[in-house]
Protein backbone atom coordinates (compact mmCIF):
# COMPACT_ATOMS: atom_id res chain seq x y z
CA UNK A 1 0.00 0.00 0.00
CA UNK A 2 1.40 3.39 -1.03
CA UNK A 3 0.79 6.91 0.15
CA UNK A 4 1.12 8.60 3.51
CA UNK A 5 0.82 6.00 6.26
CA UNK A 6 -1.71 6.75 9.00
CA UNK A 7 -2.01 4.52 12.07
CA UNK A 8 -4.57 4.12 14.83
CA UNK A 9 -3.77 2.21 18.02
CA UNK A 10 -6.08 0.69 20.59
CA UNK A 11 -6.57 3.16 23.43
CA UNK A 12 -4.58 2.20 26.53
CA UNK A 13 -6.02 4.62 29.12
CA UNK A 14 -8.20 3.00 31.80
CA UNK A 15 -11.89 3.11 30.88
CA UNK A 16 -11.27 4.57 27.41
CA UNK A 17 -13.63 2.80 24.99
CA UNK A 18 -13.44 5.26 22.09
CA UNK A 19 -11.36 4.93 18.94
CA UNK A 20 -9.85 7.66 16.76
CA UNK A 21 -10.94 6.29 13.38
CA UNK A 22 -14.06 4.58 12.10
CA UNK A 23 -14.56 2.67 8.84
CA UNK A 24 -16.19 5.85 7.50
CA UNK A 25 -13.11 8.01 8.10
CA UNK A 26 -10.71 5.24 7.04
CA UNK A 27 -12.39 5.20 3.61
CA UNK A 28 -12.16 8.98 3.37
CA UNK A 29 -8.45 9.05 4.23
CA UNK A 30 -7.73 6.30 1.70
CA UNK A 31 -9.66 8.28 -0.91
CA UNK A 32 -7.20 11.14 -0.30
CA UNK A 33 -4.35 8.78 -1.16
CA UNK A 34 -3.25 7.65 2.32
CA UNK A 35 -2.74 4.10 3.49
CA UNK A 36 -4.25 3.14 6.82
CA UNK A 37 -3.21 0.70 9.56
CA UNK A 38 -5.31 -0.16 12.61
CA UNK A 39 -4.23 -2.15 15.63
CA UNK A 40 -6.32 -5.30 16.03
CA UNK A 41 -9.11 -4.75 18.57
CA UNK A 42 -8.88 -0.95 18.43
CA UNK A 43 -12.60 -0.55 17.70
CA UNK A 44 -14.04 -3.16 20.07
CA UNK A 45 -15.17 -0.66 22.71
CA UNK A 46 -17.01 1.31 20.03
CA UNK A 47 -18.67 -1.78 18.49
CA UNK A 48 -16.37 -1.78 15.43
CA UNK A 49 -14.85 -5.12 14.41
CA UNK A 50 -11.49 -5.73 12.79
CA UNK A 51 -13.37 -6.96 9.72
CA UNK A 52 -15.22 -3.63 9.49
CA UNK A 53 -11.85 -1.90 9.20
CA UNK A 54 -10.59 -4.42 6.63
CA UNK A 55 -13.75 -3.89 4.57
CA UNK A 56 -13.01 -0.14 4.62
CA UNK A 57 -9.53 -0.78 3.19
CA UNK A 58 -7.35 -0.68 6.32
CA UNK A 59 -4.66 -3.13 7.30
CA UNK A 60 -5.37 -4.70 10.71
CA UNK A 61 -2.09 -5.44 12.46
CA UNK A 62 -0.35 -5.69 15.82
CA UNK A 63 0.46 -2.40 17.57
CA UNK A 64 4.13 -2.48 16.52
CA UNK A 65 3.27 -3.37 12.93
CA UNK A 66 0.59 -0.69 12.69
CA UNK A 67 2.86 2.11 13.89
CA UNK A 68 5.92 0.99 11.89
CA UNK A 69 6.73 3.71 9.38
CA UNK A 70 3.60 5.72 10.26
CA UNK A 71 3.80 9.42 9.46
CA UNK A 72 0.55 10.34 11.25
CA UNK A 73 -0.85 8.58 14.33
CA UNK A 74 -4.41 9.36 15.40
CA UNK A 75 -5.53 8.90 18.99
CA UNK A 76 -8.35 9.80 21.36
CA UNK A 77 -5.94 10.12 24.29
CA UNK A 78 -2.33 10.55 23.20
CA UNK A 79 -0.41 7.26 23.42
CA UNK A 80 2.75 6.93 25.48
CA UNK A 81 5.90 7.70 23.53
CA UNK A 82 7.14 4.13 24.08
CA UNK A 83 4.31 2.84 21.87
CA UNK A 84 5.46 5.03 18.97
CA UNK A 85 9.10 3.98 18.66
CA UNK A 86 8.59 2.53 15.17
CA UNK A 87 6.98 5.66 13.71
CA UNK A 88 8.78 7.81 11.17
CA UNK A 89 11.07 10.51 12.51
CA UNK A 90 9.04 13.66 13.10
CA UNK A 91 5.70 11.82 12.86
CA UNK A 92 2.57 13.74 13.74
CA UNK A 93 0.35 12.57 16.59
CA UNK A 94 -3.14 14.14 16.54
CA UNK A 95 -4.99 13.38 19.78
CA UNK A 96 -6.04 14.92 23.09
CA UNK A 97 -3.00 15.56 25.26
CA UNK A 98 -4.30 17.39 28.37
CA UNK A 99 -1.21 19.59 27.92
CA UNK A 100 -1.55 21.48 31.22
CA UNK A 101 -2.26 18.34 33.24
CA UNK A 102 0.36 16.11 31.56
CA UNK A 103 3.31 18.37 30.89
CA UNK A 104 5.61 15.35 31.34
CA UNK A 105 4.00 13.66 28.32
CA UNK A 106 4.52 16.78 26.22
CA UNK A 107 8.17 16.84 27.29
CA UNK A 108 8.52 13.18 26.30
CA UNK A 109 7.06 13.87 22.85
CA UNK A 110 9.55 16.71 22.36
CA UNK A 111 12.49 14.51 23.36
CA UNK A 112 11.30 11.81 20.95
CA UNK A 113 11.21 14.26 18.05
CA UNK A 114 7.48 13.76 17.50
CA UNK A 115 5.11 16.52 16.45
CA UNK A 116 2.27 16.59 18.99
CA UNK A 117 -0.98 18.14 17.74
CA UNK A 118 -3.30 18.79 20.67
CA UNK A 119 -6.93 18.68 19.59
CA UNK A 120 -7.99 20.50 22.79
CA UNK A 121 -6.11 23.57 21.57
CA UNK A 122 -8.21 23.84 18.41
CA UNK A 123 -9.12 27.54 18.18
CA UNK A 124 -12.77 28.46 18.66
CA UNK A 125 -13.18 30.01 15.22
CA UNK A 126 -15.88 29.41 12.63
CA UNK A 127 -13.80 27.43 10.15
CA UNK A 128 -12.52 25.10 12.89
CA UNK A 129 -15.94 24.21 14.33
CA UNK A 130 -16.04 20.91 12.45
CA UNK A 131 -12.61 20.02 13.90
CA UNK A 132 -13.48 20.79 17.54
CA UNK A 133 -13.36 17.57 19.56
CA UNK A 134 -14.20 19.33 22.83
CA UNK A 135 -17.52 20.50 21.40
CA UNK A 136 -18.45 17.21 19.74
CA UNK A 137 -17.69 15.19 22.86
CA UNK A 138 -19.30 17.72 25.22
CA UNK A 139 -22.49 17.62 23.20
CA UNK A 140 -23.03 13.92 23.84
CA UNK A 141 -21.73 14.26 27.41
CA UNK A 142 -24.50 16.74 28.19
CA UNK A 143 -27.05 14.29 26.80
CA UNK A 144 -25.60 11.35 28.74
CA UNK A 145 -25.47 13.30 32.00
CA UNK A 146 -29.22 13.89 31.92
CA UNK A 147 -30.00 10.28 31.05
CA UNK A 148 -27.74 9.00 33.83
CA UNK A 149 -29.31 11.38 36.35
CA UNK A 150 -32.81 10.41 35.20
CA UNK A 151 -31.95 6.74 35.63
CA UNK A 152 -30.64 7.39 39.15
CA UNK A 153 -33.61 9.59 40.09
CA UNK A 154 -36.37 7.60 41.75
CA UNK A 155 -39.23 9.52 40.15
CA UNK A 156 -40.56 10.37 36.70
CA UNK A 157 -39.33 13.34 34.68
CA UNK A 158 -42.53 14.44 32.89
CA UNK A 159 -45.82 15.40 34.45
CA UNK A 160 -48.18 12.43 34.13
CA UNK A 161 -51.95 12.54 34.43
CA UNK A 162 -53.17 9.13 35.56
CA UNK A 163 -56.41 7.69 36.90
CA UNK A 164 -54.68 7.39 40.25
CA UNK A 165 -53.67 11.03 40.29
CA UNK A 166 -51.07 13.41 38.86
CA UNK A 167 -47.32 12.94 38.95
CA UNK A 168 -45.53 16.30 39.07
CA UNK A 169 -42.78 17.10 36.57
CA UNK A 170 -39.20 16.99 37.82
CA UNK A 171 -37.34 20.28 38.17
CA UNK A 172 -33.94 20.25 36.45
CA UNK A 173 -31.31 22.97 36.85
CA UNK A 174 -28.36 23.18 34.45
CA UNK A 175 -25.32 25.10 35.70
CA UNK A 176 -23.05 26.20 32.88
CA UNK A 177 -24.49 26.73 29.40
CA UNK A 178 -21.71 25.78 27.05
CA UNK A 179 -22.07 22.97 24.51
CA UNK A 180 -22.72 20.33 27.19
CA UNK A 181 -25.13 22.56 29.09
CA UNK A 182 -27.18 23.43 26.03
CA UNK A 183 -27.56 19.76 25.15
CA UNK A 184 -28.45 18.97 28.78
CA UNK A 185 -31.19 21.61 28.67
CA UNK A 186 -32.57 20.21 25.42
CA UNK A 187 -32.45 16.63 26.70
CA UNK A 188 -34.12 17.42 30.04
CA UNK A 189 -36.82 19.34 28.16
CA UNK A 190 -37.40 16.39 25.82
CA UNK A 191 -37.82 14.14 28.84
CA UNK A 192 -40.51 16.47 30.18
CA UNK A 193 -38.75 18.22 33.06
CA UNK A 194 -39.24 21.84 34.07
CA UNK A 195 -35.82 23.20 33.18
CA UNK A 196 -33.89 26.24 34.39
CA UNK A 197 -30.27 27.17 33.75
CA UNK A 198 -27.56 29.65 34.66
CA UNK A 199 -24.15 30.73 33.40
CA UNK A 200 -21.63 33.47 34.15
CA UNK A 201 -21.92 34.69 30.55
CA UNK A 202 -24.94 36.95 30.19
CA UNK A 203 -25.03 36.29 26.44
CA UNK A 204 -26.31 32.77 27.14
CA UNK A 205 -29.64 34.05 28.51
CA UNK A 206 -31.20 34.13 25.04
CA UNK A 207 -29.88 30.64 24.27
CA UNK A 208 -31.46 29.29 27.44
CA UNK A 209 -34.81 30.87 26.60
CA UNK A 210 -34.67 29.67 23.00
CA UNK A 211 -34.59 26.09 24.31
CA UNK A 212 -37.66 26.68 26.45
CA UNK A 213 -35.84 26.86 29.79
CA UNK A 214 -35.93 29.57 32.46
CA UNK A 215 -32.74 31.65 32.85
CA UNK A 216 -31.52 32.19 36.43
CA UNK A 217 -29.18 35.18 36.48
CA UNK A 218 -27.83 37.73 38.92
CA UNK A 219 -29.39 41.05 37.93
CA UNK A 220 -28.04 43.19 40.78
CA UNK A 221 -24.34 43.19 39.80
CA UNK A 222 -23.73 45.29 36.70
CA UNK A 223 -21.08 45.12 34.01
CA UNK A 224 -20.14 41.45 34.25
CA UNK A 225 -20.17 39.52 31.02
CA UNK A 226 -18.02 36.54 31.95
CA UNK A 227 -16.95 35.98 28.36
CA UNK A 228 -13.30 35.00 27.98
CA UNK A 229 -11.09 34.39 24.97
CA UNK A 230 -12.52 32.03 22.40
CA UNK A 231 -15.97 31.92 23.98
CA UNK A 232 -14.86 30.21 27.20
CA UNK A 233 -16.05 31.39 30.59
CA UNK A 234 -13.70 33.39 32.81
CA UNK A 235 -13.53 33.61 36.58
CA UNK A 236 -15.77 36.25 38.14
CA UNK A 237 -15.26 39.01 40.69
CA UNK A 238 -15.85 38.23 44.38
CA UNK A 239 -18.95 40.45 44.38
CA UNK A 240 -20.49 38.53 41.49
CA UNK A 241 -19.52 35.15 42.95
CA UNK A 242 -21.27 36.00 46.24
CA UNK A 243 -24.41 37.27 44.48
CA UNK A 244 -24.45 34.19 42.27
CA UNK A 245 -23.99 31.87 45.25
CA UNK A 246 -26.91 33.50 47.08
CA UNK A 247 -29.17 33.22 44.04
CA UNK A 248 -28.20 29.62 43.34
CA UNK A 249 -28.65 28.64 46.99
CA UNK A 250 -32.25 29.83 46.95
CA UNK A 251 -32.95 28.17 43.60
CA UNK A 252 -31.14 24.89 44.15
CA UNK A 253 -33.18 24.04 47.25
CA UNK A 254 -36.23 23.56 45.00
CA UNK A 255 -34.54 21.39 42.34
CA UNK A 256 -34.77 17.64 41.80
CA UNK A 257 -31.97 17.28 39.24
CA UNK A 258 -28.87 19.48 38.94
CA UNK A 259 -26.31 19.10 36.13
CA UNK A 260 -23.04 21.04 36.53
CA UNK A 261 -20.87 21.58 33.45
CA UNK A 262 -18.42 24.41 34.29
CA UNK A 263 -14.81 24.08 33.15
CA UNK A 264 -12.03 26.63 32.69
CA UNK A 265 -9.28 25.36 30.34
CA UNK A 266 -6.01 24.69 32.13
CA UNK A 267 -7.50 25.24 35.58
CA UNK A 268 -9.23 23.12 38.20
CA UNK A 269 -13.00 23.10 37.77
CA UNK A 270 -14.69 25.96 39.68
CA UNK A 271 -16.71 25.02 42.76
CA UNK A 272 -20.40 25.69 42.09
CA UNK A 273 -22.20 23.71 44.79
CA UNK A 274 -21.15 23.45 48.45
CA UNK A 275 -22.08 20.85 51.01
CA UNK A 276 -24.29 23.44 52.73
CA UNK A 277 -26.24 23.94 49.49
CA UNK A 278 -26.61 20.19 48.99
CA UNK A 279 -28.10 19.99 52.49
CA UNK A 280 -30.96 22.31 51.41
CA UNK A 281 -32.08 19.96 48.61
CA UNK A 282 -34.79 17.44 49.21
CA UNK A 283 -33.81 13.79 49.76
CA UNK A 284 -33.86 11.77 46.56
CA UNK A 285 -32.54 14.62 44.42
CA UNK A 286 -29.66 13.89 42.03
CA UNK A 287 -26.63 15.99 41.07
CA UNK A 288 -24.52 15.00 38.06
CA UNK A 289 -21.08 16.65 38.08
CA UNK A 290 -19.76 16.67 34.52
CA UNK A 291 -16.52 18.30 35.72
CA UNK A 292 -15.75 15.65 38.32
CA UNK A 293 -12.58 14.48 36.53
CA UNK A 294 -11.15 18.02 36.66
CA UNK A 295 -11.67 18.43 40.40
CA UNK A 296 -15.44 18.77 40.35
CA UNK A 297 -18.01 21.56 40.50
CA UNK A 298 -19.69 19.86 43.47
CA UNK A 299 -18.22 19.48 46.94
CA UNK A 300 -17.79 15.78 47.71
CA UNK A 301 -18.21 14.45 44.17
CA UNK A 302 -15.96 11.52 43.22
CA UNK A 303 -15.26 10.17 39.72
CA UNK A 304 -17.22 7.00 38.90
CA UNK A 305 -18.65 6.76 42.42
CA UNK A 306 -22.18 7.33 43.68
CA UNK A 307 -21.94 9.54 46.76
CA UNK A 308 -24.96 10.23 48.98
CA UNK A 309 -24.83 13.39 51.12
CA UNK A 310 -27.83 14.66 53.09
CA UNK A 311 -30.00 12.20 51.16
CA UNK A 312 -28.88 13.67 47.81
CA UNK A 313 -27.18 11.45 45.25
CA UNK A 314 -24.03 12.95 43.67
CA UNK A 315 -22.53 11.27 40.62
CA UNK A 316 -20.20 11.87 37.70
CA UNK A 317 -18.05 9.90 35.29
CA UNK A 318 -14.30 10.31 34.88
CA UNK A 319 -14.82 9.92 31.13
CA UNK A 320 -18.43 10.63 30.14
CA UNK A 321 -17.91 10.35 26.35
CA UNK A 322 -16.59 6.80 26.83
CA UNK A 323 -20.08 5.80 28.01
CA UNK A 324 -21.37 6.43 24.46
CA UNK A 325 -18.38 5.13 22.55
CA UNK A 326 -20.00 4.33 19.20
CA UNK A 327 -21.39 7.85 18.69
CA UNK A 328 -18.57 9.77 20.37
CA UNK A 329 -15.99 7.82 18.33
CA UNK A 330 -17.86 8.62 15.13
CA UNK A 331 -17.84 12.35 15.94
CA UNK A 332 -14.25 12.40 17.22
CA UNK A 333 -13.05 10.57 14.10
CA UNK A 334 -14.84 13.04 11.85
CA UNK A 335 -13.25 15.93 13.75
CA UNK A 336 -9.81 14.43 13.05
CA UNK A 337 -10.63 13.85 9.39
CA UNK A 338 -12.06 17.35 8.98
CA UNK A 339 -8.90 18.76 10.55
CA UNK A 340 -6.37 16.90 8.41
CA UNK A 341 -8.35 16.90 5.16
CA UNK A 342 -8.85 20.69 5.34
CA UNK A 343 -5.10 21.09 4.92
CA UNK A 344 -4.49 18.22 2.49
CA UNK A 345 -1.99 19.15 -0.20
CA UNK A 346 -2.55 16.89 -3.21
CA UNK A 347 0.92 17.48 -4.63
CA UNK A 348 2.64 16.74 -1.32
CA UNK A 349 0.28 13.82 -0.62
CA UNK A 350 -0.14 14.95 2.97
CA UNK A 351 -1.63 17.77 5.05
CA UNK A 352 0.27 21.05 5.29
CA UNK A 353 -0.96 23.07 8.27
CA UNK A 354 -1.42 26.83 8.18
CA UNK A 355 -0.25 29.19 10.91
CA UNK A 356 -3.58 30.06 12.52
CA UNK A 357 -4.67 26.52 13.29
CA UNK A 358 -1.32 24.73 13.00
CA UNK A 359 0.45 26.99 15.50
CA UNK A 360 -2.54 26.81 17.86
CA UNK A 361 -2.62 23.01 18.11
CA UNK A 362 1.10 22.17 17.69
CA UNK A 363 2.78 21.45 21.02
CA UNK A 364 6.15 20.06 19.92
CA UNK A 365 8.32 20.14 16.82
CA UNK A 366 11.99 19.46 16.07
CA UNK A 367 12.72 18.27 19.59
CA UNK A 368 11.30 21.36 21.30
CA UNK A 369 8.07 22.56 22.93
CA UNK A 370 6.86 25.26 20.53
CA UNK A 371 3.38 26.17 21.79
CA UNK A 372 3.18 29.65 23.29
CA UNK A 373 0.52 28.60 25.79
CA UNK A 374 2.92 26.08 27.32
CA UNK A 375 5.85 28.48 27.33
CA UNK A 376 4.01 31.14 29.33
Amino acid sequence: MGGLRIAVLKERAAGETRVAATPETVKKFIALGASFAVESGAGEGASISDQDYRDAGAQVLSADEAVAGAEIILGVQAPDVAALSGAKSGAWVAATFDPFGHKDRVDAYARAGLEALSMEFMPRITRAQSMDVLSSQSNLSGYKAVLAAADQYGRAFPMMMTAAGTVSAARAFIMGVGVAGLQAIATARRLGAQVSATDVRSATKEQIMSLGAKPIFVETVEGIEGEGAGGYATEMSEEYQKAQADLVSAHIARQDIVITTALIPGRAAPRLITDAQIATMRPGSVIFDLAVAQGGNVEGSKPDEIVVRHGVTIMGYSNTPAHMAADTSALFSRNLFNFLSAFWDKEAGRPVLDEEIGDAVRLTRGGEIVNERLKA
